[in-house]
């Protein structure tokens, strides 16, 4: 059977640029609409259709002011051009000063009051679309490949996620709150320019705007690629820091502090000049702006003076059109100010819909079905696998874990042992060959209930920066705190959490480094007990342990894998002394295989892997014979001797 999405081609490298830009600017606004306009929740879109009738209403609130200012000025100058009775006239002249400073104290007072109302309204359906996004993007992140992950850096992927986020917030708001409602605004300006005046004001007001609008495109496409470097700069300089501070044993370990500073000090330079490069490009953006837009005002004022000289004009229509034209330029500003905006937070959320973009390179097939364990049979036949298509890392491997058995694998390093683990995971989809459990293609169930089957206890556990109970019961989340804790019996760590202030409640740390490599190896152990699963892989679960606490865990991994069906990949032969067979791995294929006695007696690569172990084994315990007789060591380098360093012939 064919199966799509092969392991190679499907993660290739995003285009730099031009494609990636374009679409999602021209998808930017279709994307993100169903979260603004969510079709299962109405109350959001009452809150978008309350916001909109809301910021019309402050709009057409702030046409009236320039109107009042007219009125106001032709009253005092002793022209009739307000809308009242002549027998008023005298009235109004000696009112008209009192009647602009109270209305135009209501009318601001109206606009910021409407304007607050609309965004404390519109603020829910802005957030519910960035916490929806953002959820959704995270998810994705999970369903990617391990393949993805392992070619990025996490604080670079944190960067993206968090970066997207705001850009989601400010397109949200420019869209609906700015862009929009500016555009309207324009609009009613230019028509009651043509009703008031005449067309030639605006013919002036386009060809202003038109080409305030174009150079401020110009200028921005400009600045995008400065702030494209400054943001990549700003990743490095995160992923050099998180590195740097994940690693902070190691710094200092090698008394690393002025190198890493360094390092972090030339990622932050290039951050500063980018900065200072935009920053600067906003300058000029800023300049240019306003003489473009001063040179328009100042033409129209120019026709009206005239019009003013010659008699067609009013002194209040001169206070009118540069009311009007000062009206202009704040949604004109904001338009500039918005297109800025969207193009900037288009780069910031270009990575995350890049990443939203990427299909997973495995994934269920169509109707697949639930894994069914009965007996819990793993069976590998003719698997083929490479990471890369030039490198074979499996040629062809076949073998079989009975159902409540033990099965070893071992071999040298690079040999694939690990990653008969991953395929097994289906982390990784094989090139080749079938992987079967109670006689089912694990290509054709679902992960979820594929994983649910198999429990895992790694090499290097990492915890979560949470409680010792949080990092357990990660094993099952419908556990008890009497499950939890019997789990961590089995796993001889109730003792050791008992001892500590908090018990259960004592934080990891980061990745767990609070605790010490057994620790976190038992925590590892009871979450793999309290998952129980029918499966249980032991991915060379002691090899970074030390002689004393590889035999305490031994005890409490044979626990948790009797009567299971038991995959054990080791480094240490002696852990797996005991497996019903042991499978020796050599250049991607099965070199030997059966029990410990057996391959002793074959005298091939397993027992020069046996005797080379026992010898190192031997020297340990002589080193630590001296040091407890307080013998002075020979610090002098051990002369090479071939039955430890020289490669076996079987090899």
């Amino acid at each position: 059977m064919t199966h799509p999405h092969s392991p190679h081609g499907a993660e290739a490298p995003e285009p730099a640029g031009g494609p990636l830009e374009r679409a999602t600017l021209m998808g930017t606004l279709a994307h993100l609409w169903p979260y603004i306009w969510p079709g299962d929740r109405f109350d959001l879109k009452m809150r978008v259709v309350w916001s909109m009738v809301l910021l019309l209403a402050a709009k057409l609130i702030t046409l009236t002011v320039p109107f009042s200012f007219k009125w106001a000025t032709d009253a005092l100058t002793g022209a009739n051009t307000a809308p009242v009775q002549p027998d008023n006239w005298h009235l109004w002249v000696i009112a008209s000063p009192l009647l602009l400073t109270a209305s135009y104290g209501v009318m601001r007072i109206m606009m910021a009051v409407l304007t607050q109302w609309r965004d404390g309204i519109f603020a829910r359906v802005a957030m519910h679309a960035v916490r929806k996004l953002a959820t959704i993007t995270f998810i994705h992140m999970h369903e990617l490949s391990l393949r993805f992950h392992l070619e990025r850096k996490t604080g670079g992927l944190t960067r993206v996620l968090e970066r997207g986020r705001e850009g989601i917030e400010v397109i949200v708001r420019m869209v609906i709150l700015q862009l929009i409602p500016t555009i309207v605004e324009v609009s009613l300006l230019m028509a009651v320019l043509l009703w008031q005046f005449d067309w030639r004001y605006v013919v002036a007001t386009l060809i202003t705007v038109t080409v305030y609008m174009y150079y401020t495109y110009i200028a921005t496409e400009w600045r995008i690629g400065i702030r494209r470097k400054m943001n990549d700069s700003d990743t490095e300089a995160n992923t050099k820091a998180i590195d740097s501070l994940l690693n902070y044993e190691t710094v200092k370990y090698f008394s690393a502090e002025a190198r890493e500073a360094q390092r972090y000090d030339k990622s932050v330079a290039r951050y500063e000049e980018s900065s200072v490069q935009a920053y600067t490009s906003l300058a000029v953006l800023n300049t240019g702006q306003a003489v473009i837009f001063t040179m328009g005002l100042t033409a129209t004022m120019l026709m009206c003076a005239i019009g003013v000289r010659n008699g067609t004009n009013t002194v209040g229509d001169f206070v009118l059109v540069n009311a009007m034209m000062i009206q202009l330029y704040q949604p004109l500003n904001f338009m500039g100010m918005v297109y800025r905006e969207i193009k900037q937070a288009i780069i910031d959320i270009e990575k995350m819909f890049g990443v939203l973009g990427r299909e997973a390179e495995i994934k269920d097939v169509p109707d697949a079905k639930p894994l069914v364990v009965s007996a819990g049979n793993v069976r590998f036949e003719d698997v083929r696998f490479a990471y890369e298509p030039a490198r074979p890392i499996l040629k062809g491997i076949s073998f079989e874990v009975p159902a409540g058995k033990t099965v070893a694998i071992v071999g040298p390093s690079g040999a694939g042992k690990s990653t008969l683990s991953r395929l097994l995971f289906r982390l990784y989809d094989i090139s080749g060959g079938r992987i079967l459990i109670d006689g089912q293609d694990i290509r054709e169930v679902t992960q979820a209930s594929l994983r649910a089957s198999i429990g895992m206890v790694p090499q290097d556990t990492v915890l979560f920066n949470d409680t010792i109970r949080y990092n357990i019961r990660y094993g099952r989340w419908d556990a008890s705190d009497a499950e939890v804790e019997q789990a961590a019996q089995l796993a001889q760590i109730d003792h050791f959490i008992r001892m500590a202030p908090k018990g259960y409640e004592t934080q990891v740390g980061e990745r767990g480094l609070k605790l010490s490599g057994g620790e976190k190896q038992r925590v590892a152990i009871a979450r793999t007990v309290l998952k129980a699963p029918p499966i249980l892989v032991l991915d060379e679960a002691t090899s970074a342990l030390d002689t004393h606490t590889e035999h305490e865990i031994q005890g409490a991994l044979e626990r948790v894998a009797k009567n299971r069906t038991s995959l054990v990949i080791a480094h240490r032969l002696s852990t797996i002394v005991g497996a019903d067979e042991i499978i020796v791995l050599d250049q991607g294929r099965i070199a030997e295989r059966g029990t410990h006695a057996k391959l002793l007696a074959q005298g091939g690569l397993y027992a020069s892997m046996w005797n080379r172990q026992r010898e190192a084994e031997a020297a340990r315990e002589k080193l630590a014979k001296m040091a407890d007789t307080s013998e002075a060591p020979n610090r002098e380098p051990p002369p090479v001797q071939d039955a430890l360093t020289a490669p076996a012939a079987a090899e």
